[in-house]
């Protein structure tokens, strides 16, 4: 398990209110949860804003003066930054420590898991299970927020956290640094025994409602589906992912340490 004592520990996420403010808090290296933006809004500080954001590969949303309101009577200018609690790191600098200690990786990839308490429970999980990073998606994930890291146990202050722009690109970085691509599939008739998670391996889940992007299966090495003989024929994502991830704690060996 890779844990770093300099990570940070906020117990809940900052808000920055006004456009200068924002501006700053991304200059500063901040990482940065959300940008609400109000709709219409325009002036030179807000150009340099988007323009900041864009040279970051940063999203915003926009959204009306109303919903700024109710999150706070400041005077926002229209634009609110969220500071998340857990500082992002990324996942090629985490991928060669892991060797370097002489250690298989074991990476988990969220596709499109957009609910915080499901994102808090796989965390939580993945913690006890000995995952070494989870990746997230820059746009199109649960935010890491306070429900996300109580449900989590504070799990999500001891596993790295990687955003990424592209799962896709950094899917194929994992398999060009010796990592198997398992996708968590029912597109398959593959059971979640076959792949040998002995190997170094990148498990990926996705949504309950709309599962893992094409682009993501046609890539994947193996698809593993988990046995249903209900008549539900669906589990919640978070238990998913724990059943998946204990069969690969299965296989590399009960109570065996740095797997």
């Amino acid at each position: 398990m890779n844990t770093n004592p300099q990570r940070t520990k906020r117990e809940s996420n900052q808000m920055v209110f006004g456009i200068r403010a924002v501006i700053e808090a991304i200059k500063s290296g901040k990482d940065i949860e959300a940008i609400y933006v109000q709709r219409g809004l325009g002036g030179g500080l807000f150009l340099e804003l988007k323009s900041l954001l864009k040279e970051q590969e940063l999203s915003y949303q926009l959204v009306p003066v109303e919903k700024l309101n109710r999150i706070t009577p400041k005077n926002h200018q229209g634009v609110i930054g969220v500071i998340s609690p857990v500082t992002y790191e990324k996942i090629e600098n985490i991928i060669p420590q892991i060797y370097e200690r002489g250690e298989t990786p074991f990476v988990l990839m969220l596709d499109g898991v957009t609910d915080v308490r499901n994102l808090g429970a796989i965390a939580r999980t993945a913690e006890c299970a000995g995952v070494h990073a989870i990746v997230i998606p820059a746009k199109g994930s649960a935010q890491i927020n306070p429900d996300a890291i109580k449900t989590s146990a504070g799990a999500l202050f001891k596993i790295p956290v990687c955003r990424h722009e592209s799962l896709q690109k950094t899917a194929r970085f994992l398999q060009e640094s010796g990592l198997q691509l398992v996708a968590c599939t029912e597109k398959t008739n593959d059971y979640l025994y076959k792949p040998d998670y002995k190997l170094p391996t990148a498990v990926i889940m996705g949504s309950e409602e709309d599962g893992i992007s094409n682009e993501l299966i046609r890539i994947a090495d193996h698809l593993a589906k988990i046995p249903m003989y209900g008549e539900i024929s669906s589990l919640n994502v978070s238990v998913s992912a724990g059943i998946i991830l204990y069969e690969a704690v299965r296989q590399r060996g009960i109570g065996s340490e740095g797997f």
